[in-house]
């Protein structure tokens, strides 16, 4: 795991001072950046979500293993842009404002940390666990949003040729984190946490990847989504819409008030997945668009 600390880079800012700006990122780069800044916001989720399916009992040794992946993943991507990656294809940010903000975001995650090395061991949420979670789980996904709206705003800069382009990768990107939400709030009702907080927390989530998706197809003048004639985006976000409407009516259920069968939990750990994958594929035809 790679966590970093503010005063080494400080330090590196001073020493570096005096010697050769680094070079702006590419249009690739930023695109790169756009779309894994905007990952983290469903890591966020996802990571959250594994530990309720473990704690629910459902396919608990299976998700414990995908707990332990997507905490990895997290904390190296967020290691990574705020340092550089060349794995990843990732510059360092240098922009000062970003990286203040990227270590608020790395400090809220620690704060969760611990719940998640629980459940990563063996164990899983007490109540109070559970309310800890919820509580906490919200403030990071907004940071870690802030980060990506101030990348998105340097990448404007850069992306000239479309000057849509970071908005779209950023409204696609954040459908990613709209997946995990989702089956976070359903789980979180299931569990008796907040249940109407996140019973209409559901509800918005739900509605606005409904919205977002046909403003990612067709346009949306308020989300500020042009809509695409690029055949494979276009073949690739009717998949995600099938997929998507296999899995809305176990959502609206939940809204409705019924509660979700064991099978049903099974079924929604298994589908949301899907749905998320074939999303983050889009999310890619997206970035190579931009480029």
């Amino acid at each position: 795991m790679r966590f970093f600390t503010a005063k080494p880079f400080v330090a590196l800012a001073v020493l570096m001072s005096g010697a050769v700006a680094a070079a702006e990122p590419t249009a690739e780069e930023w695109a790169r950046v756009m779309n894994l800044s905007g990952r983290q916001r469903m890591l966020t989720q996802k990571m959250s979500k594994e530990a309720l399916f473990v704690t629910a009992g459902v396919r608990a040794d299976e998700l414990r293993g995908a707990l332990a992946e997507t905490t990895t993943l997290f904390e190296t991507t967020l290691a990574g842009l705020r340092d550089g990656d060349a794995s990843l294809g990732l510059p360092a940010t240098e922009n000062p404002r970003i990286v203040k903000q990227l270590d608020k975001v790395q400090s809220l995650y620690l704060e969760l940390k611990p719940l998640f090395d629980t459940v990563g061991q063996g164990g899983e949420l007490s109540s109070d666990e559970l309310s800890q979670l919820a509580s906490k789980n919200p403030p990071l996904l907004k940071e870690m949003n802030k980060a990506v709206k101030m990348y998105e705003r340097q990448a404007k800069k850069v992306l000239t040729g479309d000057a849509a382009a970071a908005v779209v990768i950023n409204l696609a990107g954040k459908q990613r984190m709209l997946t995990q939400k989702m089956t976070k709030e359903a789980l979180l009702v299931h569990l008796g946490v907040n249940k109407d907080e996140n019973l209409l927390n559901l509800r918005e989530t739900t509605s606005l990847f409904d919205r977002t998706l046909a403003g990612l197809l067709d346009g949306d003048a308020d989300l500020e989504l042009p809509g695409t004639q690029n055949d494979a985006i276009r073949t690739q976000l009717n998949i995600v819409s099938g997929l998507w409407n296999k899995l809305a009516p176990t959502f609206n259920a939940v809204i409705a008030g019924d509660s979700p069968s064991d099978d049903t939990l099974v079924a929604l750990s298994v589908e949301n997945v899907a749905l998320l994958k074939e999303m983050n594929a889009g999310v890619k035809l997206f970035e190579q668009a931009a480029n």
